[in-house]
């Protein structure tokens, strides 16, 4: 009996073993290989379509319904009286408007200071003669007039460096006619007494101005690109006066016009001789002197390093002598461009422009007559860096 139960176990279990082998290999028959599959599933038949959502839309600004912008408003608070001879000039300490009076130290009239201050009424007063604070004199046809430039230059609040309003810069002009008629004007006698002579004899008009690139008329802009060059003609007119000569001693440019100011650069002294040349190799230069009552001067742009506004003033000494005087140490026009050179050719006029040309001798016609100088200014001058390409 127990022989008979082996058998039967020993077919069954072989039997069952040769059934499995049969299965496995018809499943390997069927199935693909475990890297093949892996291989299909990595491969892309379609690309990506997925992108990154769009930001959410902004929001307008809401305003509570009471709310209103405020709108700039001009502010009266400068007012000036033009004299015979002199401007008066008044300012209201809030200069701005807001409620805040400035500083007395930050205003100046052309770099003068207030000559005077009303407590009361928290007003600034300026007086000048025409001919001072920096005013610059231009001319029509048929009247002379006289721009100051009033300034206003905030100082850092306390301790820290800022500041809460910006620079102003206001021009003022007094307008004078230079003749007048008999329709409009009232009637004078045929004579004049000696004083008024002698007054017309003695006022001399420089004038400093940028001109256009053929020198043919004055600029209409007061822009350039850094490298242009800046072309100033310098002229004196002469009224029942002798042939004049017209010659500039020092210009100094500024970033405000005031030339006790930093940064400044003084790029014409010693008595006209044009340092710019020789200091930092440019083109500037005095042209050949054609008309002995005009000067002219090109100057190659620039701008003081750190300073962004790319705005200067430029300042200059002018004076006059009889045209017939010598060309000499103290009364020239040189200019560097490898040695120094005279507009009018007189190059050994030149030779103490590398030394001290001294004060020399007064720029009078005879004796007993006013010297014949002026503060010249130009500006403000914008100048701006040339883009790239």
């Amino acid at each position: 009996m127990m022989s008979t139960i082996k058998v039967l176990l020993w077919l069954f279990c072989g039997a069952t073993a040769r059934g499995l082998n049969r299965n496995i290999q018809s499943a390997n028959l069927r199935s693909p290989q475990p890297v093949a599959v892996k291989q299909e599933q990595q491969s892309f038949h379609e690309p990506l379509t997925w992108r990154f959502p769009d930001p959410p839309a902004e929001e307008e600004s809401q305003y509570p319904p009471d709310f209103e912008l405020k709108t700039p408003t001009a502010v009266n608070s400068i007012s000036a009286t033009c004299g015979a001879e002199s401007v008066w000039v008044e300012v209201k300490k809030d200069l701005m408007g807001i409620g805040k009076p400035v500083l007395t130290a930050d205003v100046s009239l052309g770099g003068c200071p207030a000559t005077g201050e009303d407590p009361n009424t928290q007003v600034l007063v300026f007086e000048s003669e025409l001919h001072g604070c920096g005013s610059q004199l231009l001319m029509s046809e048929d009247s002379f007039i006289y721009v100051f430039t009033l300034i206003y230059t905030p100082s850092p609040l306390g301790d820290t460096p800022i500041v809460r309003t910006r620079d102003v810069s206001v021009n003022i002009q007094c307008h004078y006619q230079r003749k007048h008629a008999v329709s409009t004007g009232m009637m004078k006698p045929t004579w004049n007494p000696f004083s008024d002579t002698k007054s017309a004899e003695e006022n001399l008009y420089f004038s400093l101005k940028l001109m256009t690139d053929d020198w043919q008329y004055p600029r209409p802009s007061n822009q350039f690109l850094l490298g242009d060059m800046m072309k100033f003609k310098v002229s004196v007119k002469q009224f029942h006066h002798v042939p004049l000569r017209v010659f500039v001693d020092s210009c100094v440019a500024t970033v405000v016009p005031n030339i006790d100011t930093v940064p400044r650069y003084l790029f014409m002294g010693n008595k006209g001789c044009l340092f710019d040349g020789q200091l930092t190799s440019s083109n500037s230069k005095f042209l050949p002197q054609t008309y002995s009552d005009e000067l002219q001067f090109e100057v190659e742009a620039f701008k003081f390093q750190q300073d962004h506004s790319g705005v200067i003033y430029i300042t200059c000494s002018l004076k006059a002598t009889a045209a017939t005087a010598a060309v000499d140490a103290t009364n020239k026009a040189c200019s560097f461009s490898n040695r120094w050179s005279e507009a009018s050719g007189i190059n050994q006029a030149c030779s103490c422009c590398d030394a001290d040309c001294g004060t020399g001798g007064q720029s009078q016609l005879s004796r007993g007559d006013p010297v014949l100088e002026q503060e010249t200014a130009v500006g403000p001058i914008v100048v701006k860096d040339k883009p790239l390409r």
